[in-house]
């Protein structure tokens, strides 16, 4: 059995929360704007050391912004 390595993650979410440009992040943590994009939509697993610079960006543990598993959808209820 082969093991998935796919990483969710919250970046869009919080971004909005906040309302900050994925250029105006990008710029914060010194990549790329489109390494944003392609973070946000699972193109692309970043570096511990990115997903830690992420998170203390948000002022957030990590696991607020990435997961193993899916997110719950927003609203959803939670058992």
């Amino acid at each position: 059995m082969v093991a998935t390595e796919d990483v969710y993650n919250r970046i869009s979410v919080l971004r909005a929360e906040r309302g900050v440009s994925r250029k105006d992040l990008a710029t914060a943590l010194g990549v790329h704007y489109q390494t944003i994009g392609y973070l946000e939509r699972g193109e692309y697993s970043p570096s511990l050391h990115l997903a830690l610079r992420i998170a203390a960006y948000f002022e957030v543990p990590l696991e607020v912004v990435f997961s193993l598993k899916p997110f719950p959808r927003l609203g959803s209820e939670v058992k």
